[in-house]
């Protein structure tokens, strides 16, 4: 697969700005990558990266899943091969097509707390999806669920976001050492957003993982997001928007 597409995946611990790191990577391939296909997939059930791209998603892949389990349910029971076609077909009802790139959320669960049946068939579908679009950006859920559960098992780019809190460095240091183990990828590297004083970042280290952008507060970003706009309505030198730009060109994908 990483012959073909390039599969960012972003991980990290949650509210250390992952979402809009993701939704700045989609910005600069959809700018800089003019005719590529671009997939945004939202795997995080909070469902944050929509907003941040300014898409409105009628349909999840959770409802497509639900479909499919009601079929089975309800006596049209299926080879597996062959419900794996039907999901093929039935996925790209989901997905939402904008200027220079297509959307997809992974929607909530059925019940609060679980999240293993639709992990399982997302691991399927970006398999399944990754083979259509050069670029593909995943948004993961915050920790390293997803991770653990083997729902990115095969990405070209890892990239871990965090804070400069040592709670988010320790937890980048937990998915390093479970995505070692359970993921495979070709690059990582971190990103420490929200630094105070840029003092700080010579305390900050992540062993085995290189440091690829130091973000400083971004009042541009803050201004954004209480409007409630895009990261495409961000200025070209807003920090954060910078900084997706230089972790992308350090990881070799611009």
């Amino acid at each position: 697969m990483a012959g073909k597409s390039t599969v960012i995946a972003v991980s990290g611990k949650g509210g250390v700005g992952k979402t809009t790191l993701s939704a700045c990577i989609v910005r600069h391939l959809t700018e800089r990558r003019p005719g590529a296909r671009i997939l945004a997939i939202d795997a995080d059930p909070a469902i944050g990266l929509s907003v941040a791209l300014g898409v409105n998603a009628d349909r999840t892949l959770d409802d497509i899943r639900k479909t499919i389990v009601h079929n089975v349910e309800a006596g049209q029971t299926k080879e597996a091969i062959e419900m794996l076609g039907e999901a093929r077909f039935r996925i790209f009802d989901a997905i939402t097509e904008k200027d220079g790139f297509a959307f997809l959320a992974i929607g909530r669960p059925e019940s609060a707390g679980c999240y293993c049946k639709v992990n399982a068939y997302l691991k399927e579908v970006i398999s399944l999806l990754a083979e259509d679009f050069d670029y593909v950006v995943i948004d993961g859920e915050a920790g390293i669920e997803q991770i653990n559960r083997r729902v990115m098992e095969k990405v070209t780019h890892l990239l871990l976001v965090t804070d400069q809190s040592r709670k988010g460095v320790q937890v980048l240091q937990t998915i390093k050492k479970v995505a070692d183990e359970m993921v495979m990828y070709d690059r990582i590297g971190a990103v420490v957003n929200r630094v105070s004083n840029p003092e700080y970042e010579k305390l900050i280290e992540i062993p085995g993982v290189e440091i690829l952008a130091f973000i400083e507060n971004d009042g541009d970003h803050a201004s954004n997001d209480i409007q409630g706009r895009s990261v495409f309505a961000l200025p070209e030198d807003s920090r954060v928007f910078a900084g997706a730009l230089a972790a992308l060109r350090k990881m070799d994908i611009l």
